[in-house]
């Protein structure tokens, strides 16, 4: 059985003080967003024209995305700023989307760091490093699929344009309608008139609005993991049981859906999972849609992130990321050939891994650090 709740024990807040906690905290987030993207404005065309310039190139925005994510250890913050940045009019979203696509792989070091704690238990660890990396390689193969097919045709931006004009994105001038969006902008707007009267100069107010918008989203969302977590603990506990006693595909990805979204984190979700395949509690193949849930689930923070912005093409790239997922799922898992590719591929790399720890290490090193600062730097 799962013991989560025994590991968010500690110091309890009553539920209705947790909730109400976990909403000040989301409107903080979208207070961040709101300032990210106050702060990217203020710095000017120059600064925004670089930006742009640098992930040109739709490999380089793919590792761009994965990076990001590897270094903030979180694809809910990396996705949240990439929003405020296309709400913003920074990127564009033929730019963004492969920046967003990067992040769904950069998130999947999270879980293969976590199974390294069997590194010390060869069959254990076989099948936890096993459960990790078939997460990365659906995500990596998903990537191959659809990429060069968005950036030939622009089909999931196109599907994401026209969902946004369905939600009521499609007004003058590209802005989306939201009555959230002046609530979080109040605040930033003091803050800037605080600053820029204390302050002669645009591009340092900017600046200093794009740190306390970054220094926001991630504290936020931090705390908002931690909290849902201890408010969701007991639930999230009974449902990936659940999930283990039912064995069924289509549950065990709604499941990770609502537990991804519940805990704002699918980090916590995927990485749950690990121990359970390492001890033998779940098999491999039943916790690969519980991890496709998650993915799906993650998208959720874009989308909230979509209503702090300005420009409708914020929503649109939110929605290309849940698209890309959705995707990917109903391309892949119903024909069981291809839904064996990425667990297959899992288990023969398990398997040499366990034998041969140190080309863990250079798996690690090499797809999530060395691979994209390559890429970037040869690409860009």
């Amino acid at each position: 059985m799962i013991t989560l709740a025994s590991r968010t024990s500690g110091y309890r807040l009553p539920r209705p003080l947790r909730a109400v906690l976990v909403a000040a905290l989301l409107y903080l987030f979208l207070v961040g967003v709101s300032s990210l993207e106050a702060g990217i404005k203020g710095l000017g065309a120059e600064f925004q024209a670089g930006l742009l310039e640098s992930v040109d190139n739709p490999v380089a925005g793919l590792c761009a995305g994965v990076l990001a994510t590897v270094l903030v250890q979180s694809s809910s913050v990396s996705t949240a700023t990439i929003v405020g940045l296309v709400g913003a009019g920074t990127l564009n979203v033929e730019s963004a989307v492969p920046m967003i696509l990067g992040a769904n792989i950069g998130t999947t070091i999270t879980n293969t760091l976590a199974s390294l704690a069997s590194i010390g238990r060869s069959g254990e660890f076989r099948r936890a490093f096993a459960a990790a990396i078939q997460h990365d390689f659906f995500n990596i193969i998903a990537v191959l699929i659809f990429l060069p097919l968005q950036v030939a045709t622009g089909f999931l931006s196109d599907a994401a344009y026209w969902l946004a004009d369905l939600l009521g994105g499609n007004v003058a001038g590209g802005e989306t309608r939201s009555p959230i969006k002046e609530v979080v902008k109040e605040p930033v707007r003091q803050v800037q008139d605080l600053l820029g009267g204390a302050i002669d100069s645009d591009r340092v107010v900017g600046a200093l609005l794009l740190a306390l918008g970054l220094l926001l989203i991630f504290i936020s969302l931090a705390l908002i993991t931690i909290n849902m977590r201890r408010l969701f603990a007991e639930r999230l506990e009974r449902s990936l049981n659940s999930a283990v006693a039912r064995g069924s595909g289509l549950v065990g990805m709604g499941i990770g859906v609502v537990t991804t979204i519940a805990v704002q984190s699918s980090s916590i979700t995927t990485s749950i999972l690990i121990p359970l395949v390492g001890s033998g509690v779940l098999t491999l193949r039943n916790a690969f849609p519980i991890t496709l849930g998650a993915n799906v689930g993650t998208t959720f923070t874009a989308l909230l992130a979509s209503l702090a912005v300005d420009l409708r093409a914020g929503l649109v790239v939110a929605l290309t990321h849940t698209l890309f997922n959705l995707a990917g799922i109903g391309l892949i898992y119903p024909f069981r050939p291809l839904r064996d590719v990425p667990v297959r591929l899992a288990e023969r790399v398990s398997t040499i891994a366990a034998v041969h720890p140190l080309l863990v290490a250079l798996y690690v090193i090499g797809t999530f650090i060395i691979g994209p600062v390559v890429g970037i730097v040869v690409l860009r």
